[in-house]
């Protein structure tokens, strides 16, 4: 039996596992589009509980689809060591996204048990549903309801696009679990990702000791002017929603950098209500993102939109509704927990960087009531959310090895 101290994942096997999983629902650019609770969601599903229970783990689903799979410790009266992450994708998404962290823990798990190594503390790996929100709002859904920021109802009522309750798309795939969101305790929770930012490849470091993340700001929008034909009305009687919208475009991206480099946001959608080639646009439904580490600058960011939108619908007479459907406070992971991480990937011989997650996470939620960190390691080019998305098998490895030390520090071995 190798002692824990030099301890190694089987990298072959975490990257087979990566490309096996990627197989539910492949795109034919190399991506994958496994949106929450659709039947590709369910085939990766079932075969994470299949690869569970064959790893000796006692797997339990929540009344929210989120999966937990128990590896016993010499202590049972305390709280599981918790790791993992998510399965879901984007619609256009990639490989990596998610994916990397919840099949890294199911690898440390399988190379424990190879090795014969028993943890004071158990250990339980965790695949949270509807991480992305591509499919249903919020995102990080399941961690959100976890730690009490929604009720299990309030969530299980909500839809998509088509109508679709998330009760509904959980019967549909057979994983609304039977356990209250909640019965799963932790003692602390580490997530290893890949960066979705350029820095740790730019750097030329290989892990991202993260000791933040940024704060969200999720709108909805919808802008009322007045359809008219294109051709027979003057300009300046016009009340155009779609160029009140690219007003709204340029005023975000101004803001953002005013606040920056702090801060960014974005209009991720955009849908036009019976558009037609010849009609001025009259009604606009759109979505904004803000995201800042710095609360102050999250509420100079909502104030200074909200000014820049009054404005920009008093000088075209149209109306602009905005509703802020979700606010996540910044995130400051706990120092315990992150020193844990810095000290696996020292210990390891990787090169490291302190960093500040840019997007958002369920470790990030789950850090406001159990202690919690993160694991970086780099995708090429920064490059997330897109069927383009890659990383390296040295780079995986590298994340799953720290991973693992973190959470052997963390547990304890039984001696």
């Amino acid at each position: 039996m190798p002692a824990a101290s030099n301890l190694q994942i089987d990298s072959a096997r975490l990257w087979g596992t990566i490309h096996e999983t990627a197989k539910f629902g492949a795109t034919p650019k190399g991506g994958v589009r496994r949106l929450t609770l659709g039947p590709e969601d369910k085939q990766v599903r079932d075969w994470f509980r299949k690869a569970c229970e064959a790893a000796g783990l006692e797997v339990h689903v929540d009344a929210l689809g989120s999966m937990f799979g128990l590896r016993k410790g010499r202590d049972m009266s305390k709280p599981p060591i918790g790791l993992g992450s998510h399965l879901d994708t984007q619609p256009t998404g990639g490989k990596f996204d998610g994916v990397l962290g919840t099949l890294a823990a199911l690898e440390v798990v399988r190379t424990l048990n190879d090795a014969g190594i028993e943890t004071e503390l158990p250990i339980c790996i965790a695949n949270w549903t509807n991480e992305e929100g591509s499919r249903f709002a919020p995102a990080m859904m399941a961690s959100a309801a976890y730690v009490g920021d929604f009720t299990t109802d309030d969530i299980l009522s909500r839809k998509d696009a088509e109508g679709t309750t998330v009760c509904e798309a959980l019967d549909s795939i057979g994983y609304r679990g039977d356990k209250p969101v909640g019965f799963q305790k932790f003692s602390g929770f580490v997530e290893l990702h890949i960066e979705q930012g350029p820095i740790l490849e730019a750097e030329g470091k290989t892990i991202g000791v993260v000791d933040s993340g940024q704060g969200v700001l999720w709108y909805d929008g919808k802008i009322t002017g007045f359809e008219s034909h294109a051709g027979s009305t003057p300009m300046q009687l016009r009340r155009d929603a779609l160029a009140t919208l690219s007003e709204i475009v340029l005023a975000m991206e101004a803001i953002a950098r005013k606040h920056g480099p702090n801060a960014v946001g974005t209009i991720g959608e955009a849908v036009i209500a019976n558009p037609s080639r010849n009609v001025i646009p009259g009604e606009i439904a759109f979505t904004m993102d803000c995201r800042s580490a710095d609360a102050k600058i999250m509420d100079a960011l909502d104030s200074d939109l909200r000014a820049a939108i009054k404005e920009i619908a008093v000088r075209r007479k149209v109306e602009v509704a905005v509703d802020l459907i979700w606010r996540k406070p910044p995130t400051h992971f706990d120092p315990k927990l992150v020193d844990a991480v810095e000290s696996a990937a020292e210990k390891l011989g990787f090169s490291h960087r302190r960093i500040t997650s840019g997007a958002g996470h369920d470790a990030c939620n789950l850090n406001t009531k159990i202690p919690a960190a993160m694991v970086f390691v780099p995708c090429k080019d920064g490059i997330s959310h897109n069927e383009l998305e890659d990383a390296t098998q040295v780079d995986c490895t590298a994340g799953a090895n720290v991973l693992m030390h973190t959470v052997l520090a963390l547990a304890g071995v039984a001696s």
